[in-house]
Protein backbone atom coordinates (compact mmCIF):
# COMPACT_ATOMS: atom_id res chain seq x y z
CA UNK A 1 0.00 0.00 0.00
CA UNK A 2 1.29 3.24 -0.96
CA UNK A 3 2.20 5.47 2.43
CA UNK A 4 0.10 8.76 2.87
CA UNK A 5 2.86 10.71 2.46
CA UNK A 6 4.72 9.46 -0.68
CA UNK A 7 4.09 12.07 -3.07
CA UNK A 8 5.49 14.67 -0.32
CA UNK A 9 8.62 12.29 0.12
CA UNK A 10 8.55 12.12 -3.78
CA UNK A 11 8.64 15.99 -3.62
CA UNK A 12 11.32 16.31 -1.24
CA UNK A 13 13.72 13.70 -3.21
CA UNK A 14 12.93 15.65 -6.73
CA UNK A 15 14.23 18.94 -4.96
CA UNK A 16 17.21 17.37 -4.48
CA UNK A 17 17.81 16.57 -8.20
CA UNK A 18 17.18 20.37 -8.35
CA UNK A 19 20.09 20.91 -6.11
CA UNK A 20 22.12 18.33 -7.52
CA UNK A 21 21.65 20.11 -10.91
CA UNK A 22 21.77 23.72 -10.13
CA UNK A 23 25.41 22.28 -8.51
CA UNK A 24 26.41 20.57 -11.91
CA UNK A 25 25.26 23.81 -14.23
CA UNK A 26 27.40 26.33 -11.86
CA UNK A 27 30.28 24.82 -13.01
CA UNK A 28 29.50 24.35 -16.72
CA UNK A 29 31.25 26.58 -18.95
CA UNK A 30 31.41 27.04 -22.39
CA UNK A 31 34.65 28.01 -23.27
CA UNK A 32 36.09 24.47 -22.35
CA UNK A 33 36.74 21.35 -23.83
CA UNK A 34 34.09 20.00 -25.61
CA UNK A 35 31.02 22.41 -24.52
CA UNK A 36 28.96 20.81 -26.70
CA UNK A 37 28.82 17.24 -25.06
CA UNK A 38 28.23 19.05 -21.15
CA UNK A 39 25.11 20.71 -22.83
CA UNK A 40 23.73 17.56 -23.86
CA UNK A 41 24.71 15.62 -20.40
CA UNK A 42 23.27 18.47 -19.05
CA UNK A 43 20.09 18.45 -20.78
CA UNK A 44 19.77 14.78 -19.85
CA UNK A 45 19.99 15.80 -16.28
CA UNK A 46 17.39 18.52 -16.42
CA UNK A 47 14.82 16.41 -19.05
CA UNK A 48 15.05 13.45 -16.14
CA UNK A 49 13.75 16.65 -13.71
CA UNK A 50 10.52 16.95 -15.86
CA UNK A 51 10.02 12.72 -16.14
CA UNK A 52 10.59 13.12 -11.79
CA UNK A 53 7.53 15.66 -11.44
CA UNK A 54 5.19 14.06 -14.00
CA UNK A 55 5.26 10.69 -11.93
CA UNK A 56 4.57 12.60 -8.76
CA UNK A 57 1.36 13.96 -10.86
CA UNK A 58 0.68 10.37 -11.43
CA UNK A 59 1.04 9.47 -7.73
CA UNK A 60 -1.26 12.53 -6.81
CA UNK A 61 -3.57 10.59 -9.64
CA UNK A 62 -3.02 7.53 -7.40
CA UNK A 63 -4.53 8.57 -4.71
CA UNK A 64 -8.21 9.42 -4.19
CA UNK A 65 -8.86 12.57 -2.84
CA UNK A 66 -10.89 15.78 -2.84
CA UNK A 67 -9.19 18.27 -4.88
CA UNK A 68 -9.39 21.44 -2.70
CA UNK A 69 -8.05 24.44 -3.51
CA UNK A 70 -4.88 23.51 -1.66
CA UNK A 71 -4.09 20.57 -3.62
CA UNK A 72 -5.15 21.86 -6.42
CA UNK A 73 -2.02 24.39 -6.15
CA UNK A 74 0.15 21.66 -5.08
CA UNK A 75 -0.83 19.87 -8.55
CA UNK A 76 -0.27 23.25 -10.46
CA UNK A 77 2.63 23.71 -8.74
CA UNK A 78 4.17 20.44 -9.46
CA UNK A 79 3.04 20.87 -13.33
CA UNK A 80 4.66 24.19 -13.17
CA UNK A 81 8.39 22.44 -11.89
CA UNK A 82 7.72 20.21 -15.24
CA UNK A 83 7.37 22.96 -17.27
CA UNK A 84 10.18 24.91 -15.73
CA UNK A 85 12.58 21.58 -16.41
CA UNK A 86 11.29 21.34 -19.86
CA UNK A 87 12.45 24.91 -20.63
CA UNK A 88 15.32 24.68 -19.00
CA UNK A 89 16.48 21.16 -21.19
CA UNK A 90 15.23 23.41 -24.71
CA UNK A 91 17.50 26.15 -23.59
CA UNK A 92 21.03 23.60 -23.33
CA UNK A 93 19.60 21.81 -26.10
CA UNK A 94 19.64 25.18 -28.08
CA UNK A 95 22.79 26.26 -26.88
CA UNK A 96 24.19 23.38 -28.12
CA UNK A 97 23.03 23.49 -31.22
CA UNK A 98 24.56 27.10 -32.01
CA UNK A 99 27.91 26.07 -30.92
CA UNK A 100 27.31 22.62 -33.21
CA UNK A 101 26.19 24.73 -35.93
CA UNK A 102 29.04 27.15 -35.72
CA UNK A 103 31.75 24.83 -35.47
CA UNK A 104 29.93 23.49 -38.83
CA UNK A 105 29.50 26.64 -40.67
CA UNK A 106 26.04 26.79 -40.45
CA UNK A 107 24.10 30.04 -39.83
CA UNK A 108 22.44 29.72 -36.71
CA UNK A 109 18.36 28.64 -37.79
CA UNK A 110 19.26 28.66 -41.38
CA UNK A 111 19.48 32.13 -42.10
CA UNK A 112 21.60 35.25 -41.47
CA UNK A 113 25.14 35.33 -41.45
CA UNK A 114 27.48 32.88 -39.72
CA UNK A 115 28.18 33.22 -36.45
CA UNK A 116 31.69 33.80 -35.31
CA UNK A 117 32.50 31.42 -32.64
CA UNK A 118 32.54 34.18 -29.63
CA UNK A 119 29.26 35.58 -30.81
CA UNK A 120 28.02 31.92 -30.18
CA UNK A 121 29.57 31.34 -26.85
CA UNK A 122 27.99 34.91 -26.12
CA UNK A 123 24.56 33.29 -27.07
CA UNK A 124 24.87 30.00 -25.43
CA UNK A 125 25.64 31.68 -22.02
CA UNK A 126 22.99 33.79 -22.61
CA UNK A 127 20.80 30.45 -22.56
CA UNK A 128 22.67 28.93 -19.50
CA UNK A 129 21.85 32.30 -17.94
CA UNK A 130 18.33 31.70 -18.42
CA UNK A 131 18.37 27.40 -17.10
CA UNK A 132 20.01 28.92 -14.44
CA UNK A 133 16.83 31.62 -13.46
CA UNK A 134 14.58 28.43 -14.51
CA UNK A 135 15.75 25.76 -11.66
CA UNK A 136 17.05 27.71 -9.19
CA UNK A 137 14.01 27.55 -7.24
CA UNK A 138 13.25 23.96 -7.90
CA UNK A 139 13.93 22.54 -4.23
CA UNK A 140 12.20 25.88 -2.35
CA UNK A 141 8.96 25.09 -4.71
CA UNK A 142 9.40 21.12 -3.98
CA UNK A 143 9.19 21.74 -0.07
CA UNK A 144 6.87 24.15 -0.29
CA UNK A 145 4.49 21.39 -2.47
CA UNK A 146 5.33 19.06 -0.13
CA UNK A 147 4.15 20.53 3.03
CA UNK A 148 0.71 21.93 1.70
CA UNK A 149 0.08 18.56 0.41
CA UNK A 150 1.17 16.84 3.78
CA UNK A 151 -0.88 19.79 5.77
CA UNK A 152 -4.15 19.48 3.56
CA UNK A 153 -3.92 15.63 3.74
CA UNK A 154 -4.10 15.56 7.74
CA UNK A 155 -6.13 18.49 7.85
CA UNK A 156 -8.78 15.94 6.25
CA UNK A 157 -7.73 13.07 8.45
CA UNK A 158 -6.21 11.40 5.35
CA UNK A 159 -2.99 10.70 6.79
CA UNK A 160 -2.62 8.96 10.50
CA UNK A 161 -1.88 11.91 13.67
CA UNK A 162 0.79 9.55 14.99
CA UNK A 163 3.81 10.96 17.34
CA UNK A 164 6.49 12.63 14.77
CA UNK A 165 9.74 11.38 15.29
CA UNK A 166 11.46 13.80 17.96
CA UNK A 167 12.92 16.80 16.56
CA UNK A 168 14.72 19.57 18.53
CA UNK A 169 14.41 23.18 16.72
CA UNK A 170 17.79 23.02 15.92
CA UNK A 171 17.28 19.81 14.27
CA UNK A 172 14.17 20.34 11.88
CA UNK A 173 15.25 23.87 10.93
CA UNK A 174 18.64 21.97 9.76
CA UNK A 175 16.45 19.30 8.19
CA UNK A 176 14.23 22.17 6.38
CA UNK A 177 17.90 24.11 5.20
CA UNK A 178 19.07 20.80 3.77
CA UNK A 179 15.30 20.60 2.04
CA UNK A 180 15.62 24.05 0.24
CA UNK A 181 18.98 23.09 -0.82
CA UNK A 182 20.69 25.42 1.39
CA UNK A 183 23.58 23.55 3.12
CA UNK A 184 26.83 22.77 1.97
CA UNK A 185 30.41 21.78 3.51
CA UNK A 186 33.18 23.90 3.21
CA UNK A 187 36.65 23.25 4.97
CA UNK A 188 34.74 20.72 7.07
CA UNK A 189 32.00 23.17 8.42
CA UNK A 190 28.38 23.59 7.79
CA UNK A 191 27.67 26.44 5.58
CA UNK A 192 24.47 27.86 4.44
CA UNK A 193 23.48 31.02 1.99
CA UNK A 194 21.65 32.51 4.37
CA UNK A 195 22.34 34.77 6.70
CA UNK A 196 19.58 34.24 9.44
CA UNK A 197 19.50 30.56 9.89
CA UNK A 198 22.57 28.64 11.34
CA UNK A 199 23.37 25.10 11.58
CA UNK A 200 25.96 24.09 14.01
CA UNK A 201 28.55 21.07 13.68
CA UNK A 202 27.26 18.79 16.40
CA UNK A 203 23.38 19.61 14.96
CA UNK A 204 24.60 18.06 11.52
CA UNK A 205 26.04 15.31 12.92
CA UNK A 206 23.09 14.21 15.27
CA UNK A 207 21.25 14.28 11.79
CA UNK A 208 23.74 12.08 10.33
CA UNK A 209 24.00 9.80 13.12
CA UNK A 210 20.57 8.87 13.28
CA UNK A 211 20.53 8.67 9.33
CA UNK A 212 18.48 11.67 8.42
CA UNK A 213 21.72 13.21 6.45
CA UNK A 214 24.18 12.12 4.03
CA UNK A 215 26.91 14.26 2.42
CA UNK A 216 28.12 14.00 -1.32
CA UNK A 217 30.68 15.38 -3.33
CA UNK A 218 29.75 19.01 -4.49
CA UNK A 219 30.86 20.79 -7.74
CA UNK A 220 30.27 24.02 -6.87
CA UNK A 221 33.31 26.18 -6.47
CA UNK A 222 34.48 26.91 -3.19
CA UNK A 223 32.05 23.97 -1.63
CA UNK A 224 33.31 20.33 -0.51
CA UNK A 225 30.02 18.58 0.11
CA UNK A 226 26.23 18.92 -0.72
CA UNK A 227 24.08 17.71 2.33
CA UNK A 228 20.62 15.78 1.35
CA UNK A 229 18.09 14.21 3.07
CA UNK A 230 18.19 10.50 3.38
CA UNK A 231 14.88 8.24 2.78
CA UNK A 232 14.38 8.65 6.33
CA UNK A 233 14.95 11.84 6.43
CA UNK A 234 12.35 12.85 3.38
CA UNK A 235 9.84 10.52 6.01
CA UNK A 236 10.67 12.13 8.90
CA UNK A 237 10.70 15.89 7.56
CA UNK A 238 7.10 15.17 5.83
CA UNK A 239 5.87 13.34 9.31
CA UNK A 240 6.08 17.04 10.92
CA UNK A 241 4.32 19.25 8.29
CA UNK A 242 1.03 19.94 9.27
CA UNK A 243 0.97 19.95 12.96
CA UNK A 244 0.25 22.48 15.57
CA UNK A 245 2.89 24.07 17.18
CA UNK A 246 4.65 22.98 20.42
CA UNK A 247 2.30 24.95 23.19
CA UNK A 248 4.48 26.98 24.88
CA UNK A 249 5.82 26.12 28.72
CA UNK A 250 4.39 28.73 30.77
CA UNK A 251 7.29 29.27 33.33
CA UNK A 252 5.96 28.83 37.16
CA UNK A 253 5.82 31.91 39.30
CA UNK A 254 8.52 31.59 42.13
CA UNK A 255 7.35 31.43 45.46
CA UNK A 256 7.46 34.73 47.09
CA UNK A 257 10.95 34.65 49.44
CA UNK A 258 10.76 35.86 52.95
CA UNK A 259 13.63 38.54 53.56
CA UNK A 260 16.05 37.48 56.44
CA UNK A 261 15.94 40.41 58.14
CA UNK A 262 11.97 41.07 58.02
CA UNK A 263 11.13 42.63 61.77
CA UNK A 264 8.20 40.25 63.02
CA UNK A 265 5.10 41.64 63.10
CA UNK A 266 4.16 42.27 67.01
CA UNK A 267 1.20 40.91 68.32
CA UNK A 268 -0.90 43.59 70.31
Amino acid sequence: MTAPTAPAEKLLLLGADFARHNDYLSRLRLDASSPATALTQQATSTQHLTRSALDIIDGLNAQPMFHSPEISTVYARVRQLAHLATDAADHLLDAEDILDDTRAGVPVKGDGPLLTYRKALQMGNSRLGLVRELTALGPQDTLTAAELFVTERRRRGAIPSQQPPAFSPAQEAALRAVARGEVTIFNGKPYLRRDDLRITTSTLRSLEARGLVAREDCPQWLHDERVHLSADGRRGLAATFGRPPAPARLAARPAPVRAANATPSRSL
